[in-house]
């Protein structure tokens, strides 16, 4: 009998989510490494052991990766409520929604996108509009169905919840941009967050308590903050 060598064929084959997960880390990588300028398809491709087509069979260019990177960095702190959480009281739904347990971001790749966005935005206007769609926005929006939630309980009387949403996501969350200029690269501890969150909720609710009898409209605000 012959000796049994290595089995030859095509090596085992990496699933679609697995791929995406590694493009996605290595875009962090080449971003926080070389900037906006070196995080190419071909640099990303590299740091991912891949070639560039494989990167192009996942993602078909750079706005396509730089949402799928800003979905995942938001869905690391902000992501809805399991069934079982939302049988909770109000106040204590809106902070697991929002406080730091979460996954609060502790180093600067949610600057870095936020500086990729804003340089690529001249020329590329749909870079923008994916990052406002994929983080403030979709922030708003889980908050707002909590809110909704809320109404339909009877916990709480709110004109326009998806006013009153835009609300509580600029109280509760700091606006990133006086990072972004004064290129300051450490970011809150979580319990500095938690104490934000906290009061940001008690003031909301105590506000939409004393309008309870005659609810009145907010003003939305902008899509600044993510």
């Amino acid at each position: 009998m012959g000796k049994t060598g290595p089995r030859r064929g095509r090596p085992p084959q990496m699933d679609l989510a697995a791929r995406e997960t590694m493009i996605l880390d290595a875009a962090q990588q080449v971003l926080l490494a070389q900037g906006v300028q070196g995080a190419t398809m071909q640099a990303v491709a590299c740091a991912a052991g891949m070639s560039k087509r494989t990167v192009y069979t996942v993602f078909d260019g750079r706005e396509a990766l730089f949402s799928a990177l800003i979905r995942r960095l938001r869905e690391t702190f902000i992501a809805p409520l399991a069934l079982d959480q939302q049988a909770l009281p109000l106040p204590d739904r809106l902070r697991l929604l929002l406080a730091p347990e979460r996954g609060a971001c502790t180093d600067e790749v949610p600057l870095e996108v936020l500086r990729a966005v804003v340089a690529e935005a001249p020329r590329h206007p749909s870079m923008a509009e994916s990052f406002l769609e994929e983080g403030p926005r979709a922030i708003r929006r889980l908050i707002q169905a909590e809110l909704e939630r809320a109404v339909a309980r009877g916990e709480i009387a709110l004109a326009d919840p998806a006013a009153a949403a835009a609300l509580l996501h600029n109280m509760a969350l700091p606006c990133p941009f006086e990072k972004l200029l004064s290129g300051a690269q450490a970011m809150p501890a979580p319990e500095e967050v938690r104490a934000r969150v906290d009061h940001a909720v008690a003031v909301f609710l105590n506000g939409a308590a004393g309008a309870e009898r005659a609810p009145v409209a907010v003003t939305a605000v902008s899509d600044a903050t993510p």
